[in-house]
């Protein structure tokens, strides 16, 4: 197990190319299931959890080969519909499996997934949607069976207590495609990601309408074909490094995210006086030297396309820079605040009440040893670190491994001091 040393109060300087979608890449990895043709899908992160998908995928009779970095060769011709413990325990990701289980062999057997511990995030969205496609769903030993003998198209509503699913979407997508007649999917999630993945399917013969939508409209088909697409740029890894530029008084150029990816982000950052440039035709995103003349933000994590969750600990990081008092509320997962302890031992001044962080920024941040609890936060004491003076000491990063491609690297790249060891 390692640990990560940050030297802070050094201004990172320079442009960061972003990887592929962390959060599109297995969906549209998991859809070669759904043909037995060759598929071919372009960059692709080097994740951990993309390995352990990569893993997962072939055991259930998928061969994949490395046709060069972050290209990928699939081909689902002999399929089972039973995934193992041992690897879908790993991460929550695993889960998209099932629709495309479903719209392939009419059958999946699945244990209940893994991942980040961020609050409660269950699947029944998901398997009351299947059994609205004629599904019959149970659980035996925290197995999820699913018998599909009478799949058909039908009208599904995904709206859950905190909005939309976004795996629950591509769950159903990909059932969805291969099932006689036609579905609506009412309530389905906008993000980037859900997108790109109906963009995949559509490339591979699906027939869909209302895309970037909260309703989808699909017509099942009788067989599917290989697609050769590439995925989109990863919109919490470009957020995340513009918000590194800012909170260390660097000048940080994006590229790779299309600003529309981030309209939430860049609104709250324009609206707080954040010198800010885009170039479309890149795309790319850059941002300057401006923390002194910031200005409190109050926001509230919803689902696309409001303020993203996944950027919300980031944020509360750029929140005790600013002076003054910045509100900060979770909507999608009330319980991810496990970051906010590990903070305040940077010197960081933060309220919890409920799911609203109360943070009093302003006050200098001392370098100190802290514990990453879950990939984003880990991002978030990264950022901390680099903006605090002295050294800070992360332990447990291997959650950032997991959803941002060579971290340590490109934030090297732009200036930051940063050291790997083994943590003993």
């Amino acid at each position: 197990m390692d640990k990560v040393c940050i030297q802070g109060g050094t201004s990172l300087n320079g442009e960061v190319v972003v990887s592929g979608a962390k959060n599109a890449c297995m969906a549209m990895m998991a859809a070669s299931l759904l043909t037995d043709e060759v598929c071919i899908l372009r960059n692709v992160p080097q994740l951990r959890d993309v390995d352990f998908f990569i893993q997962l995928l072939q055991t259930l009779g998928v061969e994949i080969e490395a046709l060069e970095p972050h290209t990928w060769k699939l081909q689902a011709k002999q399929v089972v519909y039973e995934a193992p413990y041992d690897l879908v325990r790993k991460m929550r990701a695993s889960v998209c499996v099932m629709g495309a289980l479903i719209g392939r062999l009419r059958r999946a057997s699945l244990p209940l997934p893994g991942g980040c511990i961020i609050g409660n995030r269950p699947i029944d969205l998901h398997l009351k949607g299947f059994q609205k496609l004629g599904c019959s769903v149970s659980m035996e030993a925290g197995i999820v069976q699913i018998s599909a003998d009478h799949l058909q198209g039908n009208s599904v509503f995904l709206g859950g207590r905190f909005g939309s699913t976004v795996t629950g979407t591509a769950n159903l997508l990909m059932a969805a495609v291969c099932a006689p007649g036609t579905t609506t999917i009412e309530s389905a999630a906008c993000e980037p990601e859900i997108v790109d993945l109906c963009q995949l399917l559509q490339q591979m013969g699906a027939d869909i309408e209302g895309i970037g939508s909260p309703t989808l409209k699909i017509v099942g088909k009788k067989s599917l074909h290989g697609f050769d697409y590439t995925v989109v740029g990863d919109r919490i890894e470009a957020g995340t490094f513009l918000l590194a530029g800012l909170v260390t008084q660097g000048n940080v150029k994006v590229v790779g995210c299309p600003p529309q990816f981030l309209s939430a982000l860049l609104h709250v950052l324009e609206s707080i006086h954040a010198e800010i440039s885009y170039h479309p035709s890149v795309p790319s995103i850059e941002v300057f030297p401006c923390l002194e003349r910031l200005i409190p933000f109050e926001i509230t994590t919803l689902p696309f396309p409001g303020f993203p969750t996944d950027l919300q600990a980031q944020m509360c990081v750029l929140g005790i820079c600013i002076p003054g008092i910045s509100l900060i509320t979770e909507r999608i997962y009330p319980q991810r605040f496990m970051h906010l302890a590990e903070l305040q031992r940077l010197g960081a001044h933060i309220l919890l009440e409920d799911s609203t962080a109360i943070l009093q920024g302003g006050s200098a941040l001392s370098g100190s040893e802290v514990m990453a609890s879950d990939l984003r936060a880990s991002a978030a004491l990264y950022l901390a670190g680099l903006a605090a003076e002295g050294t800070t000491v992360i332990h447990r990063v291997y959650h950032v491994d997991r959803g941002y491609e060579a971290f340590d690297q490109k934030l090297r790249n732009v200036g930051a001091k940063i050291q790997r060891v083994e943590d003993h």
